[in-house]
């Protein structure tokens, strides 16, 4: 498995927004890109407006044939409402998850 770790920014006053958007786009992405395996969110205690989402890929080449452009459309209303910060990719080594 391969883990992309996304990190934005996002206004408080918008999470509920960007929360609703980046299902939206998790979903889409899951059911029509191949090798994708969905998505979880997390944001920060201690600094609200930092949010990290996760993406769950089959393989590299998998995110890579999605992500070639670096501003797949799918995500383009996520990057509307808040400020993609960094972008970092994963070998998931071992998974000790329920």
């Amino acid at each position: 498995m391969f883990r992309v770790v996304y990190e934005w920014r996002v206004p408080v006053d918008k999470m509920d927004e960007f929360q609703t958007v980046w299902r939206s786009a998790t979903d889409s992405i899951h059911h029509s890109v191949d090798g994708a395996l969905g998505s979880f969110m997390l944001r920060s205690y201690e600094t609200p407006e930092k949010v990290l989402t996760i993406a769950k890929w089959e393989t590299h080449q998998d995110w890579e044939a999605f992500w070639k452009n670096r501003n797949p459309e799918k995500m383009q209303k996520m990057r509307d409402i808040a400020e993609r910060i960094s972008v970092e990719a994963f070998d998931e080594v071992e998974d000790r998850t329920k």
